[in-house]
């Protein structure tokens, strides 16, 4: 049984500040926390769309992206599969951060889901993706406080 760690706090907070559909996997042997989202957008108008694999299709859309948490000693990450990529340490992660790092991910998706409404309105828009503004977030970063740290969890 895993010991109370990062990943409870995380849980609680993505349940109180994040509204879209989301779960987490914990990659016990990677020292890994992946915590995916799904946007979803109505296709009313039937716009044939190609996702990432070469599938086109004109249903409704069902977006997924991922971020991790992971260990930058004991870790094996590509950055490219993700979202974003935050490192943690041996001190493991603030309550505040966990907090804000849930608030930051809803603005996050919730301007990602609008973006997504404009690229299907949009008939000369090629691309879509979600964007992770890392200046922002480290802007609110800067102005934390942390003061309660959990560990990465342990089983």
């Amino acid at each position: 049984m895993a010991k109370f760690g990062f990943l409870d706090i995380l849980q609680e907070e993505l349940e109180k500040n994040f509204n879209y559909d989301f779960e987490i996997n914990w990659d016990k042997r990677n020292f890994a926390v992946e915590v995916s989202f799904l946007l979803e957008a109505e296709n009313g108008a039937g716009v044939a769309v190609t996702d990432a694999d070469g599938i086109e299709s004109e249903e409704n859309i069902m977006y997924e992206d991922a971020i991790v948490f992971y260990n930058p000693v004991k870790s094996q990450v590509d950055s490219v599969d993700y979202l974003t990529t935050i490192p943690y340490t041996d001190k493991g992660l603030s309550v505040e951060f966990l907090a804000y790092f849930a608030k930051f991910l809803q603005e996050t998706a919730d301007v990602g889901l609008d973006d997504l409404m404009d690229f299907l309105a949009d008939d000369e828009a090629e691309e879509f993706a979600v964007k992770w503004d890392v200046d922002s977030f480290q802007v609110g970063l800067s102005a934390l406080t942390e003061t309660e740290f959990f560990k990465y969890p342990r089983y």
